[in-house]
């Protein structure tokens, strides 16, 4: 359980590194484009992957639309975390895992027992619950499309990643490697717009928060994988230790580190989400 453990810290350290982004004016396209870079590197070295064996029915079409839409959510989480806070924000991201589940009953036609039904039910309500409506008119757009748009957002990408894993011809690692140098592409491109027509500047405070985002980031990743690989027999217990670890561990940093005020409402949310989560996870 150590790998969950870590991999649920790295998860929320990614939060708080957002957050803290505005406080000390750091640029967050050009950390998020970095992070990239860092990720794509710490991939090559961990995972090895064969760059020479790539299968021709290799699905080009999915890795270029999560390459573009991975640092677009990034993006849409940080400003989510600046709005909505870091309880809110986990919330919707882990609570994400049920627009796949959606996807497999509405397009695959799975059938669902009354009580995962119910439990997606429960998530979909958590996630209204967590949402602070009673913010002022100035911000409570931002407030509450933030975090809905992780939660649809996460989801999507939840649902391109596990389309790629059907495809046995090439190895998750190598198509991990690739998507992150897709995202790196196109995080580039853009601050490459913004040097030329905004006149932005690359600086070194940038690289080096960058970086240190990616490290996590791809901390998250590795480790999450790892604790599949060490509790082979047991990936429920994984998702559910993961999801409720993160949503646990990112309510407490958000209260009790960032004084984030949260209603009646949104702690009824957070209930909810743990209990769609158990429910989903054992039946």
């Amino acid at each position: 359980m150590i790998y969950v453990l870590l991999s649920v810290c790295c998860s929320v350290i990614v939060s708080i590194l957002l957050k803290l982004a505005r406080r000390y004016e750091i640029n967050i396209y050009q950390a998020i484009g970095f992070n990239y870079a860092a990720a794509a590197l710490l991939c090559y070295w961990l995972f090895k992957p064969a760059l020479t064996n790539v299968h021709p029915e290799a699905p080009i079409s999915i890795y270029l639309t999560l390459g573009f839409l991975l640092p677009t959510i990034f993006v849409v989480m940080a400003y989510s975390i600046r709005y909505a806070g870091i309880v809110r924000t986990d919330i919707a991201q882990r609570l994400s895992l049920i627009i796949p589940l959606l996807a497999a009953y509405l397009l695959f036609n799975e059938q669902f027992s009354i009580v995962k039904s119910g439990a997606i039910t429960l998530g979909l309500i958590a996630v209204l619950f967590s949402i602070p409506w009673d913010k002022n008119d100035a911000e409570s757009k931002k407030s509450w499309l933030f975090p809905v748009s992780v939660f649809f957002g996460f989801g999507l990408i939840d649902i391109l990643f596990k389309q790629i894993a059907t495809y046995k011809n090439i190895p998750f690692t190598t198509a991990l490697f690739f998507i992150f140098l897709l995202a790196l592409g196109i995080s580039s491109f853009y601050l490459m717009y913004s040097m030329i027509f905004k006149k932005m500047r690359i600086t070194f405070i940038n690289l080096i928060c960058g970086l240190i985002l990616g490290l996590f980031n791809f901390g998250n990743i590795y480790f999450y994988l790892k604790a599949h690989q060490e509790l082979n027999t047991q990936p429920s217990l994984v998702f559910t230790a993961m999801n409720i670890g993160v949503i646990t561990l990112g309510s407490l940093v958000g209260l009790m580190i960032f004084k984030e005020k949260l209603s009646k409402l949104n702690y009824a949310g957070i209930v909810m989400a743990i209990v769609a989560i158990l429910i989903i996870a054992l039946n």
